[in-house]
Protein backbone atom coordinates (compact mmCIF):
# COMPACT_ATOMS: atom_id res chain seq x y z
CA UNK A 1 0.00 0.00 0.00
CA UNK A 2 1.47 3.32 -1.10
CA UNK A 3 0.95 6.63 0.68
CA UNK A 4 -0.50 9.22 -1.67
CA UNK A 5 -0.70 12.98 -1.02
CA UNK A 6 -3.02 15.12 -3.13
CA UNK A 7 -2.80 18.87 -2.64
CA UNK A 8 -5.97 20.48 -3.97
CA UNK A 9 -8.53 17.66 -3.82
CA UNK A 10 -11.67 19.74 -3.25
CA UNK A 11 -13.06 19.36 -6.76
CA UNK A 12 -12.34 18.53 -10.37
CA UNK A 13 -9.27 16.49 -11.21
CA UNK A 14 -8.01 16.51 -7.63
CA UNK A 15 -11.21 15.03 -6.25
CA UNK A 16 -11.31 12.40 -8.99
CA UNK A 17 -7.70 11.46 -8.27
CA UNK A 18 -8.66 11.05 -4.63
CA UNK A 19 -11.58 8.79 -5.60
CA UNK A 20 -9.42 6.61 -7.80
CA UNK A 21 -6.52 6.25 -5.38
CA UNK A 22 -8.94 5.46 -2.55
CA UNK A 23 -10.72 2.87 -4.69
CA UNK A 24 -7.35 1.28 -5.46
CA UNK A 25 -6.79 0.75 -1.74
CA UNK A 26 -3.94 3.23 -1.33
CA UNK A 27 -3.43 5.22 1.85
CA UNK A 28 -4.63 8.69 0.95
CA UNK A 29 -3.86 12.10 2.43
CA UNK A 30 -5.74 14.91 0.69
CA UNK A 31 -6.21 18.62 1.25
CA UNK A 32 -9.27 20.82 0.97
CA UNK A 33 -10.29 24.32 1.97
CA UNK A 34 -13.89 24.02 3.15
CA UNK A 35 -15.72 21.92 5.72
CA UNK A 36 -17.78 20.30 2.95
CA UNK A 37 -14.72 19.32 0.90
CA UNK A 38 -12.96 17.93 3.94
CA UNK A 39 -16.02 15.85 4.82
CA UNK A 40 -16.24 14.52 1.26
CA UNK A 41 -12.60 13.46 1.42
CA UNK A 42 -13.12 11.73 4.76
CA UNK A 43 -16.04 9.83 3.28
CA UNK A 44 -13.62 8.49 0.65
CA UNK A 45 -11.43 7.21 3.46
CA UNK A 46 -8.81 9.93 3.18
CA UNK A 47 -6.94 11.65 5.95
CA UNK A 48 -8.21 15.15 5.19
CA UNK A 49 -6.05 18.21 5.87
CA UNK A 50 -7.32 21.79 5.78
CA UNK A 51 -5.11 23.82 3.45
CA UNK A 52 -5.44 26.93 1.31
CA UNK A 53 -2.52 27.03 -1.13
CA UNK A 54 -3.22 30.70 -1.94
CA UNK A 55 -2.61 31.64 1.69
CA UNK A 56 1.13 31.55 2.44
CA UNK A 57 0.44 31.28 6.17
CA UNK A 58 -1.79 28.25 5.61
CA UNK A 59 0.51 26.31 3.32
CA UNK A 60 3.60 27.12 5.38
CA UNK A 61 2.24 24.67 7.96
CA UNK A 62 1.94 21.73 5.56
CA UNK A 63 5.13 20.02 6.74
CA UNK A 64 3.89 20.29 10.33
CA UNK A 65 0.63 18.57 9.35
CA UNK A 66 2.61 15.84 7.58
CA UNK A 67 5.12 15.33 10.41
CA UNK A 68 6.48 11.79 10.36
CA UNK A 69 4.94 10.82 7.02
CA UNK A 70 6.81 9.11 4.19
CA UNK A 71 5.12 9.92 0.89
CA UNK A 72 5.34 7.64 -2.15
CA UNK A 73 3.42 9.84 -4.61
CA UNK A 74 2.49 13.50 -4.15
CA UNK A 75 0.41 15.55 -6.57
CA UNK A 76 -0.07 19.32 -6.59
CA UNK A 77 -3.37 19.76 -8.39
CA UNK A 78 -4.50 23.13 -7.04
CA UNK A 79 -4.79 25.78 -9.72
CA UNK A 80 -6.91 28.61 -11.05
CA UNK A 81 -7.22 30.10 -14.52
CA UNK A 82 -7.62 33.60 -15.88
CA UNK A 83 -9.00 35.13 -19.04
CA UNK A 84 -7.93 38.00 -21.22
CA UNK A 85 -5.06 38.52 -23.64
CA UNK A 86 -2.07 40.76 -24.12
CA UNK A 87 -4.15 43.73 -25.26
CA UNK A 88 -4.78 44.54 -21.59
CA UNK A 89 -2.55 44.10 -18.53
CA UNK A 90 -3.82 41.87 -15.74
CA UNK A 91 -5.04 43.61 -12.64
CA UNK A 92 -2.87 43.28 -9.58
CA UNK A 93 -5.63 41.32 -7.87
CA UNK A 94 -5.82 38.80 -10.73
CA UNK A 95 -2.04 38.53 -10.97
CA UNK A 96 -1.68 37.93 -7.24
CA UNK A 97 -4.48 35.34 -7.16
CA UNK A 98 -3.18 33.30 -10.12
CA UNK A 99 0.49 33.45 -9.21
CA UNK A 100 -0.09 32.68 -5.54
CA UNK A 101 -2.12 29.58 -6.33
CA UNK A 102 -0.31 28.26 -9.40
CA UNK A 103 3.29 29.18 -8.55
CA UNK A 104 3.94 30.35 -4.98
CA UNK A 105 1.76 27.65 -3.44
CA UNK A 106 3.49 24.98 -5.51
CA UNK A 107 6.94 26.28 -4.58
CA UNK A 108 6.05 26.32 -0.90
CA UNK A 109 4.61 22.81 -1.12
CA UNK A 110 7.63 21.47 -3.00
CA UNK A 111 10.14 22.54 -0.37
CA UNK A 112 8.06 20.97 2.41
CA UNK A 113 7.01 17.74 0.71
CA UNK A 114 10.11 16.75 -1.29
CA UNK A 115 12.13 15.88 1.85
CA UNK A 116 9.27 13.61 2.97
CA UNK A 117 9.29 11.52 -0.21
CA UNK A 118 10.30 7.89 0.09
CA UNK A 119 13.42 6.88 -1.87
CA UNK A 120 12.41 7.11 -5.52
CA UNK A 121 9.26 8.98 -4.52
CA UNK A 122 7.45 11.07 -7.09
CA UNK A 123 6.00 14.56 -6.92
CA UNK A 124 3.81 15.60 -9.85
CA UNK A 125 2.58 19.13 -10.50
CA UNK A 126 -0.44 19.64 -12.71
CA UNK A 127 0.74 22.20 -15.26
CA UNK A 128 -0.54 22.70 -18.80
CA UNK A 129 0.56 22.56 -22.39
CA UNK A 130 -0.42 26.25 -22.32
CA UNK A 131 2.79 26.86 -20.38
CA UNK A 132 5.02 25.67 -23.25
CA UNK A 133 6.89 28.62 -24.74
CA UNK A 134 7.78 26.78 -27.96
CA UNK A 135 4.17 26.22 -29.03
CA UNK A 136 2.34 29.45 -28.13
CA UNK A 137 -0.40 30.05 -30.75
CA UNK A 138 -1.82 33.30 -29.31
CA UNK A 139 -2.00 35.40 -26.13
CA UNK A 140 -5.29 33.96 -24.89
CA UNK A 141 -5.21 33.49 -21.11
CA UNK A 142 -1.73 34.99 -21.04
CA UNK A 143 -1.60 35.30 -17.26
CA UNK A 144 -2.49 31.62 -16.87
CA UNK A 145 0.11 30.69 -19.51
CA UNK A 146 2.72 32.74 -17.66
CA UNK A 147 1.93 31.06 -14.35
CA UNK A 148 2.29 27.57 -15.82
CA UNK A 149 5.57 28.46 -17.54
CA UNK A 150 6.81 29.70 -14.17
CA UNK A 151 5.65 26.50 -12.48
CA UNK A 152 7.51 24.41 -15.06
CA UNK A 153 10.72 26.34 -14.39
CA UNK A 154 10.32 26.08 -10.62
CA UNK A 155 9.97 22.29 -10.77
CA UNK A 156 12.81 21.82 -13.27
CA UNK A 157 15.09 23.98 -11.12
CA UNK A 158 14.19 22.20 -7.89
CA UNK A 159 14.99 18.76 -9.30
CA UNK A 160 18.71 19.53 -8.87
CA UNK A 161 18.28 19.88 -5.09
CA UNK A 162 16.31 16.64 -4.66
CA UNK A 163 18.23 14.03 -6.69
CA UNK A 164 16.61 11.10 -4.87
CA UNK A 165 13.11 12.23 -5.85
CA UNK A 166 11.34 12.40 -9.20
CA UNK A 167 9.76 15.79 -9.86
CA UNK A 168 7.60 16.21 -12.94
CA UNK A 169 5.12 18.62 -14.52
CA UNK A 170 2.01 17.09 -16.06
CA UNK A 171 -0.47 18.17 -18.72
CA UNK A 172 -3.87 16.76 -17.68
CA UNK A 173 -5.61 17.45 -20.99
CA UNK A 174 -8.47 19.86 -21.57
CA UNK A 175 -10.80 18.50 -18.92
CA UNK A 176 -14.52 18.88 -18.16
CA UNK A 177 -14.13 20.76 -14.87
CA UNK A 178 -15.21 24.15 -13.58
CA UNK A 179 -11.98 25.48 -15.09
CA UNK A 180 -12.09 23.59 -18.39
CA UNK A 181 -15.80 23.94 -19.07
CA UNK A 182 -18.39 21.51 -20.36
CA UNK A 183 -17.12 21.67 -23.95
CA UNK A 184 -13.78 20.09 -23.01
CA UNK A 185 -13.17 16.69 -24.65
CA UNK A 186 -11.63 14.87 -21.65
CA UNK A 187 -13.59 13.65 -18.65
CA UNK A 188 -12.16 14.01 -15.13
CA UNK A 189 -12.19 10.21 -14.89
CA UNK A 190 -10.05 9.79 -18.01
CA UNK A 191 -7.67 12.56 -17.00
CA UNK A 192 -7.14 11.17 -13.51
CA UNK A 193 -6.63 7.67 -14.88
CA UNK A 194 -3.98 8.94 -17.27
CA UNK A 195 -2.21 10.98 -14.60
CA UNK A 196 -2.10 7.97 -12.29
CA UNK A 197 -0.62 5.82 -15.06
CA UNK A 198 2.07 8.39 -15.81
CA UNK A 199 2.98 8.75 -12.13
CA UNK A 200 3.14 4.99 -11.69
CA UNK A 201 5.45 4.56 -14.68
CA UNK A 202 8.03 7.23 -13.85
CA UNK A 203 11.61 6.08 -13.33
Amino acid sequence: MATILIIGASRGIGLELARQYAAAGERLIATGRSDDSLQALRELGAQALRLDVADPASISGLAWQLDGEQIDIALYVAGITSHGNATQPPTQADFDAVMRTNVLGAMQALVQVAPLLAPGGRFGFVSSVMGRIATVPDSRAWLYRTSKAALNMAVASAQHDYPDAILVCLHPGWVQTDMGGGQAPVTPEASATGLRQVMAGLT
